[in-house]
């Protein structure tokens, strides 16, 4: 497996990939690979002729110091992992080539960037995944890129910022990864100590009521809340937000009907926990 640091290196390297002809499939992570990133990374690789994974811990898209510097580093077990993937190239740059001095340009995605995790996490998280997001596009230029349905509203400002921004590149979302007991993989889930891995459940208990209650009928958006509200309580969690919002837009909806997304985050110990459910409602 290659490995390049500069977004110079990077660009050379896909221009001599599209010189013969080859596809590229793209997941852009920030390291600390658990199945959930192995998962996207085996896909990338079977549709395409080159995969290749980019590891950046993006400090621009942290609102809090101490999140950013208890993030899990760790290049050379993620390289090793990525490998086994089938992943041909890592593309691993330091802040100082993503983010050189004189740096003044940032992608701002209004409206779906400013709801749910927009206004709990500040409106520099999303600035700073999109920001992020399209350099390593320019720099990967990849036929497709691969994202997992655990982000969904980070893939939601993605699409809409592809689209706007005319990015000539295919998104593929794919579903969440879990862990056995149904706890929704992600790399702050190491950070879970104790009772606290138990109560963690309380996000999966929570999507779980709700979608039973829309399964059984009920159609009362507050109902459906409450149901999920209330299993999340029995397990000792209060969530940040317990939504029900479109896909898409990531606005409040008027009724349950067609594609609906239930969105939660917690905060279980120290960890910051997030997690949704697709579903279709007739």
């Amino acid at each position: 497996m290659q490995i390049f640091r500069t977004p110079r290196e990077m660009q050379d390297f896909v221009r001599e990939s599209r010189r013969a002809g080859k596809t590229i499939g793209f997941v852009p992570t920030m390291g600390a690979f658990h199945a959930g990133h192995l998962s996207l990374m085996r896909r990338a690789a079977s549709e395409n002729d080159v995969a290749v994974v980019s590891l950046f811990v993006n400090p621009t898209q942290f609102n809090e110091a101490a999140d950013l510097a208890a993030y899990p580093r760790d290049e050379a077990a993620d390289a090793r992992l990525a490998e086994s993937a089938g992943i041909q190239v890592m593309y691993a740059p330091d802040a100082s080539a993503m983010y050189p001095p004189g740096f003044a340009t940032t992608v701002s995605v209004a409206g779906v960037s400013e709801v749910l995790e927009g206004a709990t996490r500040g409106p520099g998280h999303f600035q700073g995944v999109a920001t992020v997001v399209a350099k390593l596009l320019n720099a990967v230029a990849c036929d497709r890129v691969y994202l997992g349905q655990k982000d969904a509203q980070q893939v939601a400002v993605l699409h809409r910022m592809i689209r706007d921004l005319d990015f000539d590149v295919d998104v593929v979302v794919c579903a969440t990864v879990r862990e056995p007991d149904g706890l929704a993989m992600s790399s702050r889930n190491a950070r879970l100590r104790g009772d606290d891995r138990t109560r963690a459940l309380a996000l999966r208990h929570g999507l779980d009521a709700a979608l039973g209650e829309i399964a059984r009928g009920e159609r009362a958006m507050e109902r459906v809340q409450m149901a999920g509200l209330r299993a999340m309580h029995e397990k000792g969690v209060d969530p940040e937000y317990f939504a029900i919002v479109d896909p898409t837009s990531f606005m409040p909806l008027a009724r349950l009907n067609g594609d609906v997304l239930i969105a939660v985050a917690a905060r279980v110990g120290p960890v910051r926990l997030i997690d949704n459910e697709l579903v279709h409602v007739s």
